[in-house]
């Protein structure tokens, strides 16, 4: 049985190697349960069994570099875990956006006119501005846990999604700026014989498509933080007593 000095000391020293506190739960469970198995197997004290402890998992917390959006170089074992996660989330994300991308050409043979295209574009597009914001408006208790600064103890982010939030602003303005204007080439195109310069059209397709799949790519960051966040309630509690 741990006291809650040593339990500390390892979340210290998990802390001190700046582990997102999603990871750092799990990785402090495996040491706990490695330092135990030593203390009995050599019979030894907790400092000198977590020593050892510590030199088994010396690789995993080398820092290095994972991606241009990470200014902070990262212990290995948070950009290994993250590139799995990211993965798969990005994944999903290319997946919803190809069907939010075929939604935006159904719109187009439902539009009568180019008026009726570009209001209905304007309303579909909509959804990916409010639907975000009004995320934000009703989870008033994890805005400070979206901002990029806010830390665990100043050095540890929350989540390994933490990072990625950052883009919910940006993404924002991008979609609401997508209402704004008027989509002329993508219609032109598909419902008159008008000419449409080829690189128009591209920029009219590519750019809904990389801007829905963004919007996704955050929203989906966001209910695996606020999930993750959910799982560790009860750590966060005991830190903060």
């Amino acid at each position: 049985m741990f006291s809650k000095e040593h339990e500390q000391e390892i979340t210290d020293y998990l802390i001190f190697h700046r582990l997102p506190l999603d990871i750092l739960v799990e990785v402090k469970d495996h040491m706990i349960s490695q330092i135990a198995d030593i203390q009995m197997e050599e019979n030894v004290g907790f400092d000198e069994a977590f020593l050892k402890t510590k030199k088994l998992w010396g690789s995993e917390f080398k820092m290095t570099r994972y991606s241009i959006f990470y200014q902070e170089q990262i212990p290995f074992i948070v950009k290994r875990i993250a590139k799995v996660k990211y993965r798969s989330i990005f994944k999903k994300s290319l997946i919803f956006g190809l069907a939010s991308f075929t939604v935006n050409l159904l719109l187009i043979y439902f539009s009568t006119d180019q008026e009726t295209y570009s209001d209905l574009f304007r309303l579909y597009n909509s959804l990916f501005v409010m639907v975000p914001f009004l995320l934000w408006l009703f989870n008033k208790n994890l805005r400070k846990y979206v901002k990029k600064d806010f830390k665990y103890q100043g050095k540890s982010f929350f989540t390994i999604y933490q990072q990625n939030l950052g883009l919910f602003v940006l993404t924002l303005n991008i979609s609401f700026q997508l209402i704004l204007r008027e989509d002329k080439y993508v219609f032109r195109f598909f419902r008159t014989d008008d000419p449409v310069a080829v690189f128009s059209l591209l920029i009219a397709l590519i750019i809904p498509y990389i801007l829905h799949t963004t919007v996704i790519f955050v929203l989906i960051n966001f209910f695996e933080h606020k999930k993750s966040l959910e799982k560790m309630k009860d750590f966060l509690n005991l830190s903060a007593e």
